[in-house]
């Protein structure tokens, strides 16, 4: 008679011998090691560009930061390789915009986005072919130049050259040297690929200790950091004004801010074009700017 308060170890199961059976019973004790499960969760590894390092989803096509084509990636093991430096274009404000091979449109609907209203919607193509970069104006209404120079069709443009596209400027950094800083326009710091080249300034701003140089062509100022030279005063308007420099000098026009362009306490009229003297006072409302022209100490 069995103890019903101890424990009872039942009997094995029975094999029903009409059953079709796989294989030799399994015994519940035991570990086996058997055929893979489809449904288990596989880890797949993401895609690591070997151009900018950037880590993509599995099954993309091409580099979601730089727009390499992985079907044209470089030989080399992509978790070991160095990483490449692709040329860059820095604005104003330090943003460095990364080109990928081929090309790519600038614009406020181009791959190189900006927001500004002299930009076209579709204004440039910028081409990266092996070591050489071009651009091409793409019939924009206030056109584009290179370092000063109109463009006419398809243009080289050098390792530092400034490209502005209907006012909107970018500095063209090529890889191949070792990273360097450039005061940017706003008086940050900011990385780039190549150092700088001589920029032939007619004459510098001095804002906090910082010189922005002053080079051919038109360079808008304001609060705003969409401005080519960005002023963090609570005097000066969001969108202030505007320096033009060209084989005449540097003039400056205000844009009709609220407190008011100054050249030797003069106000300037909304839209009044006036040429700058070395020595002259500008103002904008109650903040100082220093001019030092070239030759001139500061």
């Amino acid at each position: 008679m069995s103890d019903l308060n101890r424990t009872q170890m039942a009997a094995p199961p029975m094999i029903d011998p009409n059953k079709t059976q796989l294989g030799a019973p399994i015994d519940p004790n035991r570990t086996v090691m058997g055929s893979p499960n489809y449904e288990a969760t596989v880890t797949i590894k993401p895609v690591q560009c070997v151009v900018c390092k950037t880590f993509n989803p599995p099954g993309v096509m091409f580099c979601v930061e730089c727009g390499l084509i992985f079907d044209m990636a470089l030989d080399g093991d992509a978790f070991g390789a160095p990483a490449v430096q692709v040329p860059v274009l820095v604005d104003g404000d330090g943003r460095e915009f990364k080109l990928r091979a081929g090309s790519v449109m600038v614009g406020r609907q181009g791959d190189i986005l900006v927001e500004d209203s002299r930009m076209s919607r579709q204004h440039a193509k910028v081409s990266w072919e092996g070591s050489s970069v071009f651009v091409e104006d793409l019939g924009s209404t206030n056109g584009t130049t290179v370092n000063g120079e109109r463009t006419m069709g398809r243009v080289l443009v050098e390792n530092g050259a400034t490209i502005s596209f209907g006012g909107v400027e970018m500095k063209l950094g090529m890889p191949g040297e070792a990273n360097k800083t450039l005061a940017a326009m706003s008086g940050k710091t900011a990385a780039m690929t190549a150092p700088p080249v001589g920029t032939g300034a007619m004459a510098h701003l001095v804002i906090d200790g910082n010189k922005v140089p002053l080079v051919m062509g038109r360079h808008s100022f304001g609060r705003k950091a969409e401005n080519g030279i960005q002023i963090s005063d609570p005097y000066v308007s969001g969108r202030h004004g505007e320096f033009e420099v060209t084989d005449e000098g540097v003039s400056i026009t205000d844009l009709g801010s609220t407190n008011g362009t100054f050249v030797n306490e003069a106000r300037l009229a909304t839209g009044q074009k006036t040429l700058i003297h070395p020595g002259d006072e500008v103002r904008l409302g109650q903040y100082q700017l220093e001019i030092v022209f070239a030759g001139q100490s500061s």
